[in-house]
């Protein structure tokens, strides 16, 4: 059973919907209760960085993910849900995320340019990943097309935890890894074929 937090923000029923078409059976929670025992966690998101953490707060998840990473059962972060997890964001001002993974949150800058072309912010639709090998990424190709909506970007202070690049204007970390926590700033859920590899991978751990 793969158990995804409902928090108030995010697209819940299509990430549960992913995993049901990989064989794997998913339930949404907004119970603390039930984050504590799960197998496996998702925490997914899409919005506002402050408005995360303070539905988190206030539906009393952030102990229950601490405790649960702690254990050593695997954990996936998907976009917002990426997000949190680093020390700070500088979204709206400065916020305090989860801090499992320190670094921060910026936003892209509205000049960056590519082949001479001013890129739009936010990052919207497909572009390529360069990846490690690590267990989510088995059976997926180099520069394999996955799906992006974000004008903010991560940067892990430790190098060793950034599972996967992603070229906009600049390199940036598109994933990370570290022990049993996993997160992607794309979709898995949006895209197609890849994405769904993914989600059966962790399924698989």
């Amino acid at each position: 059973m793969i158990t995804i937090i409902d928090y108030g923000m995010g697209n819940l029923r299509s990430v549960q919907k992913g995993f049901e078409k990989v064989g794997y059976s998913a339930q949404v929670t907004d119970d603390p209760r039930v984050v504590e025992k799960a197998e496996r966690l998702v925490l997914p998101g899409v919005g506002a960085f402050r408005d995360c953490m303070d539905n988190l707060r206030d539906g009393g998840f952030i102990e229950p993910i601490h405790q649960f990473i702690a254990t050593g059962r695997p954990f996936l972060g998907i976009c917002l849900g990426f997000q949190v997890l680093l020390g700070e964001s500088e979204e709206f001002g400065s916020h305090q995320g989860l801090g499992i993974i320190p670094g921060k949150v910026t936003r892209f800058a509205e000049d960056m340019q590519l082949d001479g072309e001013t890129l739009k912010v936010p990052h919207m639709g497909w572009n390529r990943i360069q990846h490690r090998d690590i267990p989510l990424f088995k059976g997926v190709a180099q520069d394999s097309f996955v799906y992006f909506v974000h004008s903010y970007y991560v940067q892990p202070e430790d190098s060793a935890v950034v599972a996967a690049t992603t070229d906009y204007g600049i390199e940036f970390c598109s994933a990370i890894c570290r022990d049993n926590v996993m997160a992607t700033q794309f979709h898995p859920e949006k895209s197609q074929q890849v994405g769904l590899t993914m989600l059966k991978n962790f399924g698989e751990l």
